[in-house]
C-alpha cells in the first residue's frame, strides 16, 4: 500500500490516505488521527470520524511487491489465510445471528497433507481452494512444515491438533504416509472398527497434542468414516501489558439499539493500542500485542445494528496486512468484554458450499490407496480465551506515539470481529464475530 499524509488547510487535521487492489474489489482505506496541532475533545473526535479527506491530496495507488510476501513461508501463510477468510465467511453466513469461532488453519493443514493423495484433478481442485495457484507447488509441503514448525512454537501458546482419520482396513501407500508424517508430523490413524477404542485414541492424541487443553474432542465416532480430518486449536491469550482485574466490573455490553446485558468488562485507562478508522467500512479498528508475536485486531462497527458483512466481506490476508502497517500507536481509554469463546462441530457442509464438493463425492485419491475414497468428515474445535492475563503489568511507552489532547476512547460493548495473526508471517489462527459475549 502506498500512503500519503494529507493536512487540512484549515482544521490542522492529518490524515492517512491508501489504496490496495484485491482479487474481489479495490477498497480504499482511510485512516485518520487527530495530532497535538489543535486541541480538541474525545466527542470532537468522534464526530469527525465521518468528514472526509481534503481534496489536493496524491490518491494514486503504487502496485509494487511488497518485501513481507517475498518469503516462501509468507507467501504460504497468505495462501492458506486467505482459504481461512474464505472458510469464515461461509461458516458466518449459516449462522448470522449466532457468535462464530474458527481456527482455519488448523483446517487448512489438514487439506494441505490431504493434498499430497491427490491425482491431477482433485489436487488442482484443492490447490485452488488453498490458493496455492501462484505458489511453487513442488515447494509448497517442505514449506508448510517450516510455517508449522513457526506458528507452534512453544511461545505462542498455540496448541493444535491435526490428523488424518481413514476407514477400517485401508490399505494407504506407504509413499503418501511417509510424506505426510514428514511434512506435517503426524501420521493417519487407521480405524480400527471398535467404536469405543477409536473414540479414546482420537480423543487421547487430542489431548496430548493440546498440552491437555482439549479433553474430549469427539463424544462419538461419526459414521461411514471414508476420511475424516481433525482440526483442533487452542489459545489462552497472553496480553503484552495485562489488565489490572480490580478494574473488571460489570457493564453494558449492547446487543442492538434496545437491548443490552451486563458482562464483565475488563478496563485500562492508559492502554497504548495501534488505532486506524475505516470510513468505506465505517468501523474503528484497534490492535493489541500478545506475548509470543500474536496479535489481536478488533473491527468494531459505528452503530451497534450495523451490518458486518462488508467488513466480512473485505477480509483478506493483503487487506489485513495492510491495514496493520497503516495503524498508529497511541493512548486510549479501553475496555473489552472478558472473553472465552468455544466452539466444535462439522464443517463438511461449509466446505461443500466452497465449491468443494467433489471431495464428498468422486474425488482422485488414488495416491492414498488403490481404493477409491472420499473425504466424508471434518470436525473442528477451537477455543479462545482472552482474559486479564498478561505479561507485562503496566504499558510500556511507546517514543513514537501520536501525542492527543485527549486519550481515544475505545470501547468494545457492541458486536464486533476479532482476528488473531501470527505476526512474523501474518498467519491467521482465530477469527471470531462475537455478537454475544455470554454466549461461550
Amino acid at each position: 500500500m502506498l500512503s500519503t499524509l494529507i493536512q487540512g488547510a484549515s482544521t490542522g487535521q492529518y490524515w492517512l490516505r491508501g489504496a490496495r487492489a484485491s482479487t474481489m474489489q479495490t477498497l480504499v482505506v482511510l485512516l485518520w488521527l487527530m495530532l497535538l496541532a489543535t486541541p480538541s475533545s474525545a466527542q470532537d473526535l468522534a464526530a469527525e470520524q465521518d468528514s472526509s479527506i481534503p481534496e489536493g491530496g496524491n490518491t494514486e495507488a503504487v502496485e509494487e511487491e511488497d518485501p513481507f510476501y517475498k518469503s516462501p513461508v509468507n507467501k504460504l501463510a497468505a495462501a492458506v489465510s486467505n482459504f481461512g477468510y474464505d472458510l469464515y465467511r461461509q461458516q458466518s453466513s449459516k449462522t448470522p445471528t449466532a457468535n462464530v469461532l474458527l481456527s482455519p488453519f488448523s483446517v487448512a493443514t489438514a487439506l494441505s497433507g490431504l493434498l499430497l493423495g491427490a491425482g491431477e484433478r482433485t489436487e488442482g481442485l484443492i490447490s485452488r481452494a488453498l490458493f496455492y495457484d501462484l505458489l511453487d507447488k513442488a515447494e509448497v509441503h517442505n514449506t508448510y512444515k517450516e510455517l508449522l514448525a513457526s506458528i507452534t512454537a512453544p511461545a505462542k501458546g498455540l496448541r493444535s491438533a491435526t490428523r488424518i482419520v481413514v476407514e477400517r482396513k485401508l490399505r494407504m501407500k506407504i509413499g503418501f504416509v511417509s510424506q505426510l508424517e514428514k511434512s506435517y508430523g503426524a501420521r493417519p490413524k487407521v480405524l480400527t472398527g471398535n467404536a469405543n477404542s477409536d473414540l479414546q485414541d482420537i480423543n487421547n492424541w487430542v489431548q496430548q497434542q493440546t498440552k491437555g487443553k482439549m479433553v474430549k474432542f469427539l463424544k462419538a465416532i461419526p459414521t461411514s468414516i471414508s476420511i475424516c480430518l481433525i482440526g483442533a486449536a487452542y489459545l489462552k491469550g497472553q496480553w503484552g501489558t495485562k489488565f489490572d482485574p480490580t478494574k473488571t466490573t460489570l457493564q453494558d455490553f449492547h446487543l442492538d439499539e434496545e437491548r443490552s446485558v451486563k458482562v464483565p468488562m475488563m478496563s485500562e485507562p492508559k492502554a497504548i493500542l495501534r488505532y486506524g478508522f475505516d470510513s468505506e467500512l465505517n468501523c474503528k479498528i484497534a490492535q493489541l500485542p500478545l506475548s509470543g508475536g500474536v496479535s489481536a485486531m478488533f473491527f468494531l462497527p459505528q452503530k451497534v445494528t450495523q451490518n458486518m458483512t462488508l467488513i466480512e466481506e473485505s477480509l483478506t490476508s493483503e487487506f489485513v496486512h495492510d491495514i496493520d502497517k497503516e495503524l498508529k500507536t497511541i493512548p486510549a481509554v479501553l475496555s473489552m468484554p472478558r472473553l472465552t469463546l468455544s466452539s466444535e462441530g462439522a464443517l463438511g457442509s461449509t466446505l461443500q458450499e466452497m465449491r468443494l464438493q467433489s471431495l464428498f463425492t468422486s474425488p482422485d485419491f488414488s495416491k492414498i490407496s488403490p481404493k477409491p475414497t472420499k473425504l466424508s468428515h471434518v470436525q473442528h474445535q477451537a477455543v479462545l480465551e482472552l482474559n486479564e492475563d498478561g505479561a507485562g503489568s503496566t504499558p510500556n511507552p511507546v517514543p513514537n506515539a501520536a501525542r492527543l489532547t485527549f486519550p481515544l476512547d475505545y470501547h468494545l460493548d457492541r458486536p464486533f470481529l476479532v482476528v488473531l495473526r501470527d505476526d512474523a508471517t501474518g498467519t491467521l489462527l482465530f477469527i471470531g464475530k462475537v455478537l454475544d459475549p455470554r454466549s461461550t
